[in-house]
């Protein structure tokens, strides 16, 4: 699904150019979940919004299904986003004046779902979520556990290829943290692939292969 080859990332401001990744090879095969950690700065994040085409790299190669995505368009790119990666976020990233069934369905508007399907597609991922009885409430009004829930069922509404969760458990307690790694176990055994950036090895205990970055490289690659 994933192959990147010598992908060299440079952050350059008028004083300083900074080497976040370097010349990085990496591979994901569709049904993987991937554990992606490292130290701090070690280019984590930044690897993260390449893959999801909100960054692109200085150079090198990137493809997503077999797609050159290095030669594409920023338009292409969101095109190729919109219809096969969801994101699942530390801060969760609801809208706050929206409740949980118009957070969740918003990426189905985007798409130009019909409303009919929206609204059964949104209610049965709600029930299967556990969160149904929340439908209506506003995401102030929620748990944070509830609020991941909530950001995972946005994230999978559209039936994605791939899914990008950076440090999805940061801000959940450790029963919460356990119900949102279930959630995701769960969507990858269905066969949704996944790349999860965390500090945590209980989080990286989920995944299928852990890749470790150091530098802005792949230091090692565990299964």
């Amino acid at each position: 699904m994933i192959a990147i080859k010598e992908l060299t990332k440079i952050h350059t401001t008028e004083e300083v150019e900074t080497t976040v990744l370097d010349n990085l090879d990496l591979e994901v095969k569709e049904g993987e979940f991937v554990a992606v950690m490292g130290p701090s700065g070690c280019g984590k994040s930044t690897l993260l919004n390449i893959l999801g085409m909100l960054d692109s790299a200085t150079s090198g190669t990137f493809k997503f299904l077999n797609q050159d995505i290095q030669q594409q368009s920023s338009r292409e790119r969101a095109a190729v986003r919109k219809e096969n990666i969801g994101f699942v976020f530390q801060s969760f990233n609801l809208i706050d004046n929206l409740t949980v069934f118009q957070n969740v369905e918003l990426p189905l508007v985007y798409q130009g779902v019909k409303k009919s399907e929206r609204i059964k597609l949104v209610d049965e991922l709600l029930e299967k979520m556990g969160i149904m009885h929340r439908r209506n409430h506003l995401p102030l009004q929620l748990s944070g556990g509830q609020q991941q829930r909530v950001a995972v069922a946005r994230a999978v509404v559209s039936k994605p290829k791939l899914i990008l969760a950076d440090e999805p458990t940061g801000n959940l307690d450790s029963s919460s943290s356990d119900d949102a790694l279930d959630i995701l176990r769960k969507l990858n055994n269905e066969g949704t692939t996944i790349v999860m950036v965390t500090h945590s090895d209980y989080d990286a205990g989920f995944a299928s292969r852990v890749i470790r970055l150091a530098d802005g490289k792949v230091v090692d690659q565990a299964a």
